[in-house]
């Protein structure tokens, strides 16, 4: 009986099935590598974007920021102005008022009315005059009621008085008086100077 050592061709067949699983092994990392290098590069890649859209939009914020500091100083430097003008408005009306109040003062003056002294301070009027009768001081005290520069007159003293033989009224009379510009009633001017004619 012939007797064949098989053992050399087993340890061969070992030998090859061996190379072969390396090979598979090695095929196996090697595509794995890639996909996590690929994944990695992916993922990288995504950062750098992710990145960049926040550099972005951080350099667009500091430029809104810039913005709304402009249109904030822009504000305060609106607000001082208009505080500027209303304290110019408020001088132009306090310079402008006294000649309001003569000016109404003269107008609500009925014919026949003299006027010997007029004061002011504070909003307070002092009017002394002399008036043919007591109608006509009753008539002037009405026109300075309804005119927008005084309010709250009231007769203090009214006394007749004889001078070259005519009587006339002396009076003195108290009221406020407001020196900013009131709405005009257009149509309230040809009454009062009606009123000064009777």
């Amino acid at each position: 009986m012939i007797r064949i050592n098989l053992l050399p061709v087993k340890a061969a067949q070992r030998k090859e099935k061996l190379k072969g699983q390396l090979f598979v092994l090695a095929l196996v990392l090697i595509v794995v590598a890639a996909l996590c290098g690929s994944a990695y590069m992916f993922q990288l890649n995504r950062l750098q974007e992710a990145q960049a859209q926040i550099d972005q939009k951080r350099f667009e914020i500091s430029k809104l920021m810039k913005t709304i500091g402009e249109v904030n100083q822009f504000k305060k430097r609106q607000q001082e102005l208009r505080a500027k003008l209303d304290v110019m408005e408020q001088l132009e009306d306090a310079r402008s008022g006294p000649v309001h109040v003569l000016d109404e003062l003269y107008k609500a003056m009925p014919e026949k009315l003299w006027l010997t002294s007029f004061s002011e301070s504070g909003g307070n009027a002092k009017i002394e005059g002399i008036g043919l009768n007591e109608e006509t001081v009753a008539m002037f005290m009405r026109n300075l009621d309804t005119s927008e520069y005084f309010s709250n007159v009231e007769l203090q003293v009214t006394q007749q008085s004889v001078q070259e033989g005519n009587k006339f009224q002396r009076f003195s009379l108290v009221a406020k008086t407001r020196t900013q510009k009131p709405d005009v009633n257009v149509e309230a001017a040809p009454q009062q100077r009606q009123s000064r004619g009777t």
